[in-house]
């Protein structure tokens, strides 16, 4: 009877190691997905901060009252990322020191639209609504002027800030 009552605490004890070994890796395996967890929710992403102007081209290469498409490169905070990528603007100069610059998609659904010099006109080949040259809507289903970017001229460079949404 005393060899079974040893067996018995053997398998007690045994039994307990697992346990207490099973229990210490699920609180790992807790940790592991907590932490990340938490720190997406306490921690302020990136996108708060403001990134400022961008160089974005030469005002006197841009003629007065013709809208061109500028090609340039910004860096972009999405979320917790930080990139650096090409992007469009479509650019119209209104006189010596004014530049208005548009976002390059359609407002009705994002399509990429191109100017048409011989409406007169910009038109989104997606559902062909049409904005006039000061972005204003002048056909189609788009619901709102085209977007602008916040631009600013520093001698003979043209500066492009962030996008603002106008509203009808």
């Amino acid at each position: 009877m005393m060899s079974s009552y040893r067996m018995d605490n053997q398998a007690t004890t045994r039994r307990t190691f697992y346990s207490v070994v099973i229990n210490g890796l699920m609180g790992i395996i807790t940790g592991a997905i907590a932490i990340p967890a938490a720190a997406y929710l306490m921690l302020k992403p990136k996108s708060e901060k403001k990134l400022g102007w961008v160089d974005a081209a030469d005002i006197t290469q841009l003629k007065i009252g013709k809208p061109e498409e500028v090609t340039y490169r910004r860096t972009r905070v999405d979320g917790w990322r930080v990139l650096n990528e090409k992007t469009t603007a479509w650019v119209v100069r209104t006189d010596e020191k004014h530049v208005v610059a548009f976002t390059p998609g359609c407002t009705h659904l994002g399509c990429a639209y191109h100017w048409e010099a011989g409406q007169n006109q910009f038109l989104c080949p997606c559902h062909t609504s049409t904005f006039g040259i000061d972005g204003k809507v002048t056909g189609g289903p788009a619901p709102r002027p085209l977007d602008r970017y916040v631009t600013r001229v520093d001698g003979k460079k043209l500066l492009i800030g962030s996008a603002i949404e106008r509203s009808v």
